[in-house]
């Protein structure tokens, strides 16, 4: 199976991962407007023997095949206020 990713040009860290040849209709219109404009990043095989950084390959092929993309997001950074008050508790114990 062949996927091609594109990358946001409104949100850092966005990626759509689509079946090769991409069919845009897929994407929900909310989505697509949010995402913009996609730019291809690159096609590759899905092979199970890849490794990815954020998903398993069974899994990417199974959002393939419904609903038809995945859609990766920046991972969710923890705040450094609730980090700081955190260790702050920590400590008074």
């Amino acid at each position: 199976m062949l996927c091609a990713i594109y990358r946001s040009p409104k949100r850092a860290d966005t990626y759509l991962y689509l079946p090769h040849p991409a069919d845009f209709t897929k994407i929900p219109e909310p989505l697509q407007k949010s995402f913009g404009q996609p730019i291809h990043v690159m096609t590759m095989a899905l092979k199970d023997e890849r490794k990815l950084a954020r998903i398993s390959v069974a899994e990417l092929k199974q959002h393939l095949e419904e609903p038809g993309y995945y859609l990766q997001m920046p991972p969710k950074q923890e705040s450094l206020l609730d980090a700081h008050k955190k260790q702050q508790q920590e400590s008074a114990r």
